[in-house]
């Protein structure tokens, strides 16, 4: 006879995850109807099944250090076909919401990502470093004349260095992050490997996974991305996506120019600001804007118009599309302001566009869109390990 094995549920954990999204899983009767229904769920030891009998007995441990949560694209096919309303696709996504607030260090920043309670402070922490950059430079007044916005926050002394510092917290955050979810994903008994002899070499993985996973999409439509609701999904997200790319693109010159010109004249002019409108470099982020907003447009009328009996949204949800619209749209009347010669407008606009930026990135590992690295770390394992097979 088999030994029998004593398990210890942690209760509150349990309760955590109800919080976080998985308030449905006890109306799962394990009828393995998401496991069968999911087409990217690999034969040996499908998912979600397994991690709602997880869930529902509370074992945490198996949990954190799942890898298959990060396999699932949450395109809402298994709930929507449960016959019992569990909503299995909201599980998964509460465990990795779950996830970005355990990964990461100090985790009083994922507890303050995780309720609307305290978004003052999330805002108030950035507010008050430009606030007093203000105050220094113009002791919190509109600068006369044409409106160019290093007046106010010079690029050399205020914008760079802040931006630095928080770039090199963000990536270091991401590194630890990133090899403690590796650690787990090793530590976890009985990794699966579906058929295969050799490990695949592991900058095959990367390849493999950054195609087919990131730059196209194109696991989406393996996912059931069918109805409407979906498509504006699929579209949001790679027009967002893009999006980031081409304003990633444009800091890059901008920052670089500005830079390298102090040593190389000729390239001086390339990060000068304001560009005139006509400029490739302006050209560039103006398509940017208009992807990104076009983007979230999509993205959030989605949302909007979930069926909560299907799927929930929640404050982790609508903290990342606000943060997101509120870079894209400050930017753009940014822009816009300052062609109209508002200064009175301009200025404070900018200001906000600067917290908002802050926001995006410094509390990204945070974030639900920390997800974009990640779900990237853990897909490239999965095919490492044979776990997804290579395309």
């Amino acid at each position: 006879m088999s030994k029998a094995v004593r398990i210890q549920p942690d209760l509150q954990f349990v309760k955590d995850l109800q919080a976080v999204g998985g308030d449905t899983l006890k109306k799962c009767y394990q009828c393995a109807t998401c496991s069968v229904a999911c087409p990217l769920s690999p034969a040996d030891g499908p998912f979600p099944r397994k991690e709602m009998i997880w869930a529902q007995w509370g074992l945490k441990d198996k949990l954190v250090n799942d890898i298959d949560i990060w396999l699932c694209h949450n395109c809402g096919q298994c709930s929507d076909l449960c016959p019992r309303g569990a909503k299995p696709g909201d599980l998964l996504a509460a465990l990795r919401n779950m996830a970005y607030k355990n990964l990461m260090v100090p985790k009083i920043l994922g507890t303050w990502m995780s309720s609307g309670k305290y978004l003052p402070l999330l805002v108030a922490v950035p507010a008050a470093i430009w606030l007093f950059v203000w105050y220094l430079v113009n002791r919190l007044t509109i600068p006369e004349g044409e409106i160019v916005y290093s007046k106010l926050f010079y690029g050399d002394y205020t914008i760079d260095p802040i931006f630095t510092l928080t770039f090199f917290f963000m990536v270091a955050t991401f590194v630890t992050g990133c090899a403690k979810l590796v650690k787990s994903f090793q530590a976890t008994p009985g990794t699966f490997v579906v058929g295969k002899a050799e490990k695949p070499c592991i900058l095959t993985a990367i390849k493999d996974t950054i195609v087919a996973e990131i730059l196209t999409h194109s696991k989406w439509k393996d996912c059931g991305e069918v109805k409407e609701s979906d498509q504006e999904k699929f579209k949001g997200h790679l027009l967002l996506f893009y999006a980031f790319i081409a304003l990633a693109v444009v800091t890059g010159i901008v920052a670089g120019g500005h830079w390298v010109g102090k040593v190389i004249d000729w390239i001086a002019p390339i990060g000068h600001t304001p560009m005139h409108l006509y400029n490739p470099v302006k050209i560039l982020a103006n398509v940017g804007a208009i992807a990104g907003l076009t983007g979230l447009t999509f993205l959030t009328r989605r949302r909007m118009n979930l069926d909560t009996s299907k799927s929930a949204s929640s404050f982790y949800d609508w903290y990342l599309l606000g943060v997101i619209w509120a870079v894209f749209v400050t930017g753009a009347f940014s822009e816009l302001l300052r062609l109209a010669g508002v200064a009175n407008l301009a200025y404070p606009v900018y200001f906000l566009h600067l917290v908002a930026v802050w926001m995006l990135f410094a509390y990204l590992p945070w974030s639900k869109l920390g997800h974009l690295v990640y779900r990237t770390v853990a897909l490239v394992y999965a095919r490492y390990t044979g776990r997804l097979p290579m395309n």
